[in-house]
């Protein structure tokens, strides 16, 4: 059986007790500094978008084209040995529509994204990212061709949302 504490040693402080310097208290701010890195995939996937292209890994032993890409492939275990560029446009293979903003808030018009079969990669690899430029939501559909709207050149800065989203395209 365990005993409750029905005490705590010491005395409480408020809020107020550091405001007006009732109590000891230090501020800093630390000067940390962070190093991340992509890996060789991904840092070339992003350096590419910068450039307005999307680049694929490719595997020589299955022939698959890989988008994003990888640095092994996940089917025959093989490291990826070769690069290709895939095309900006593509199909919807599945997509969510939502009314909820990130902060839980209520949206007018939907926030729709979809995981997009790139043209020129292997069936099934697909990117995720937003569809915007439709007129009523309620008209996209799996395997409705969109393309890529891309940020001008010199508002790009090597990251997905260098494509602003992609929009529904007629045939």
């Amino acid at each position: 059986m365990s005993a409750k504490i029905k005490h705590f040693p010491g005395e409480e402080i408020e809020t107020k007790d550091l405001r007006e310097g009732k109590v000891l208290a230090e501020k800093f701010r630390p000067k940390a500094k962070y190093a991340w890195a992509a890996g060789i995939a991904i840092s070339r996937f992003l350096d590419e978008l910068k450039n307005g292209k999307i680049i694929a890994a490719t595997c020589s032993k299955c022939k698959r084209i890989m988008v994003p890409p990888r640095i092994y492939c996940e089917k025959c275990f093989r490291p990826t040995d070769g690069w290709a560029y895939v095309k900006d446009t593509g199909v919807i293979n599945t997509f969510s529509v939502s009314f909820l903003a990130a902060d839980a808030s209520r949206l007018k018009e939907p926030i729709v994204v979809a995981i997009i079969n790139l043209d020129g990669a292997s069936e099934g690899m697909g990117i995720v990212h937003r569809i915007e430029g439709y007129g009523d939501w309620k008209e996209i559909k799996i395997g409705m061709r969109v393309k890529a709207v891309w940020k001008p050149p010199k508002e790009r800065v090597g990251a997905i949302t260098d494509i602003k989203y992609f929009k529904p395209v007629k045939e």
